[in-house]
């Protein structure tokens, strides 16, 4: 059974507030926003039971452990843990943002540019790195989880088992680069906001990041947007192939009942959103979807490209998984292990799909302007590729990322369309039924 691991930041802190620097001082408190935030997420993780939790020993964070597990009924206290702790910025700790800018100028922007080279200064005199140490920091905690509950992972005759996890927003955003190893230069591409929730599943084939910095159960569907153009990347609703597990790729199977649900549903959950541009693949499932959500959307265009099309699966496709395990077993064996590898019998490569899916992405990212959001509806394989690329993976990658039907998933260009994206939340599913992702797993 896979272990899943749910990852909360703490509530909004006094130091937040203020727009002060925190690092691992305890010197700051929950507010009483902080703690309804606590309380929220509390109430949205209710139906989860978990076999652990662990939080970081500063206030803020086991505050907010306390009250997210004294209504679960389940008798659980977090374990306070140093691994935990957030980044180590000493030097700083209780400067207001602007006088960090007024002050220390040059460190900031290396701080805000490249956060892996930040060097600082501790006061008996020794330099030292701050992100890097609080990389080998996460490292090491993901080591240690997996030594206490990797045995979720192997005995596929256990219950399942679902661990807490409440700290920071640095070591937080570490901890994801270690468990999908990636380098601290991603550190600037991932967001994790005050009580967000994150969820990824650890099985014996890899990790699964299957949603991250979900908001909606504090009352905003999306992370609040900054400068910089957005793009909303969905995936279409369901169809009744994708519910028998059979592989679709470029045959135009429409939405089925459930998959309307689901696109109405987005439609819903996307409503207080601006969008003021549209693309889709020109493949009849995804257009429905998009026509859904903009249904809330009037006069909002809706161009389509060939570029976002889903994966050839050639001679594979309208086949079950079955059929396909007895006709090419070994392909379909490496489609599992190394997908990077497999030619399509008469269809594609994901590098081809890699190739034609970001080049239109970067294209549409590039039209926009700093005060616009795009929606853009596509496809399991062209999301998936799409989000590697911005997250830094690979094409041997694509397992790592979930996409569920009718998911939400934002990303946003703070620097501008040329510069470094923020994946500032993904798949995002409470309008389809909760925090977990429940769509069909279905076939691509």
């Amino acid at each position: 059974m896979p272990l899943r691991i749910v990852l909360v930041r703490h509530g909004q802190s006094s130091f937040n507030v203020e727009h002060r620097i925190q690092g691992r001082d305890d010197l700051s408190t929950l507010t009483d926003t902080g703690q309804s935030q606590a309380r929220a997420t509390e109430a949205a993780l209710r139906d989860l039971t978990f076999t652990a939790a662990y939080t970081s020993p500063l206030r803020r964070a086991a505050d907010t452990a306390q009250l997210l597990l004294a209504e679960q009924g389940q008798g659980l206290v977090a374990t306070p843990d140093a691994l935990l702790l957030e980044i180590d910025l000493a030097p700083w700790s209780g400067l207001l943002r602007q006088e960090l800018r007024e002050h220390h100028a040059e460190l900031e922007r290396q701080w805000r540019l490249a956060p892996e080279r930040l060097e600082l200064q501790r006061a008996d005199g020794h330099t030292y790195l701050p992100l890097q140490e609080l990389m080998a920091q996460a490292q090491q905690f993901r080591e240690q989880l997996l030594e206490r509950h990797g045995a979720a992972i192997t005995d596929e005759q256990g219950p399942p088992q679902t661990v807490l996890v409440v700290a920071h927003n640095a070591i937080l955003r570490c901890l994801l680069l270690a468990l999908l190893d990636l380098p601290l230069s991603g550190f600037r591409r991932l967001r994790v906001d005050n009580c967000s929730l994150s969820v990824l599943n650890l099985s014996g084939g890899g990790v699964q990041v299957e949603s991250l910095n979900g908001l909606a159960h504090l009352g905003d569907p999306l992370p609040s947007k900054g400068p910089g153009p957005r793009l909303l990347l969905v995936r279409h609703g369901e169809t009744d192939w994708n519910r028998e597990g059979r592989f679709q790729g470029q045959i135009d199977i429409p939405l089925n009942a459930t998959g309307r649900s689901q696109a109405e549903a987005a439609g819903r959950f996307l409503a207080p959103v601006t969008i003021n541009r549209a693309y889709t693949s020109c493949m009849a499932r995804p257009r429905q979807t998009a026509e859904a959500i903009l249904a809330s959307h009037p006069g909002v265009p809706l161009t389509s490209s060939t570029g976002l099309v889903e994966i050839g699966h050639g001679l594979w496709e309208g086949r079950l998984e079955q059929e396909i395990a007895e006709g090419w077993p070994q392909l379909l064996a490496d489609w599992k292990r190394a997908p990077q590898t497999v030619q399509m019998p008469e269809g594609e490569t994901l590098q081809q799909v890699w190739d034609r899916s970001l080049a239109t992405w970067a294209r549409i990212a590039a039209s926009l302007s700093d005060d616009e959001t795009a929606l853009v509806v596509a496809h399991d394989a062209v999301n998936k590729t799409i989000l590697c690329g911005l997250l830094g993976l690979q094409p041997a990658d694509i397992w790592a990322i979930k996409q569920g039907n009718g998911g939400v998933t934002v990303i946003d260009y703070p620097e501008g369309a040329g510069g470094r994206p923020l994946v500032a939340a993904m798949n995002l599913t409470p309008h389809l039924g909760g925090v977990l992702d429940r769509t069909a797993a279905g076939a691509l």
